[in-house]
């Protein structure tokens, strides 16, 4: 086998790969209709949208980890088991 073959079968194995990971991603990501909103478990510049408190009012913008207003959307039923909250905190 010259360069050029071997060059050729080593991005068709990538791309393979790739296809074969993404796949399974998405195929083990809850639908829309499985996720919640789960309070207190984004860390800082994680947190999936405004904060009902009226801190900020946008995704990414958390300042501290874990924080009580801010939330992230996991799968319905495991937000307890993470140690959140599907409950908003009192203003």
């Amino acid at each position: 086998m010259n360069k050029r073959q071997a060059l050729i079968a080593a991005a068709l194995a990538t791309v393979c790969a790739s296809v074969s990971t993404a796949s399974s991603a998405a195929a083990s990501a809850p639908a829309a209709g499985e996720k919640e909103k789960c309070f207190g478990i984004a860390k800082a510049g994680q947190n999936d949208c405004a904060a009902p408190n009226g801190a900020h009012s946008c995704a990414g913008q958390s300042k501290v980890d874990n924080g009580a207003a801010e939330w992230k959307y996991v799968a319905k039923g495991t937000c307890e088991k993470l140690g959140g909250k599907t409950t908003a905190p009192a203003k």
